[in-house]
């Protein structure tokens, strides 16, 4: 099964510009990034079960692999590319720890874990929301469907 539907969605969805609006300086390739993982953490949180663990593993195979020819493209040395993928792969595994019970979790607890990555924002409150939401309209269909068609929010 090919991916790149969900892939190709999932950048859409983090090129979405009412998402920069509360950033402090302009926004930079790790901030898209970490956005991207964010989307792509909920997504298997969402999807997360035991009919669906082959399938989320070759999606989150896939993923990594676009992300990967995605830094070659900006330029980056094969040395270089190890090294940053180990640290994204890093960074995604520690946001999908924190947003763990993100359906469960707070308002200013959601804040916190938004904060802890994405520094660059000085105000949360529309990401926590547009999150909140991302993960509700996830939650209202089957996995199936998302590797079928275009996610729109």
């Amino acid at each position: 099964m090919n991916y790149i539907y969900l892939y190709n969605n999932l950048i859409k969805l983090t090129t979405n510009k009412l998402l920069y609006k509360n950033l402090v300086n302009q926004d930079t390739f790790n901030d898209r990034l970490i956005i991207f993982l964010f989307h792509f953490a909920i997504f298997l949180k969402v999807f997360k079960n035991k009919d669906n663990e082959k399938e989320l593993q070759k999606i989150y195979d896939f993923n990594f692999r676009q992300l990967e020819l995605s830094i070659r493209e900006i330029g980056y040395g094969d040395q270089s590319i190890n090294k940053k993928m180990k640290d994204y792969i890093n960074l995604f595994h520690a946001i999908v720890s924190d947003i763990h019970f993100w359906d469960g979790l707070n308002l200013d607890k959601k804040k916190d874990i938004i904060s802890k990555f994405l520094e660059n924002f000085n105000n949360v409150d529309d990401l926590v929301k547009y999150f909140d939401d991302f993960f509700l309209n996830l939650s209202k269909k089957s996995l199936n469907s998302y590797l079928k068609s275009v996610i729109k929010h």
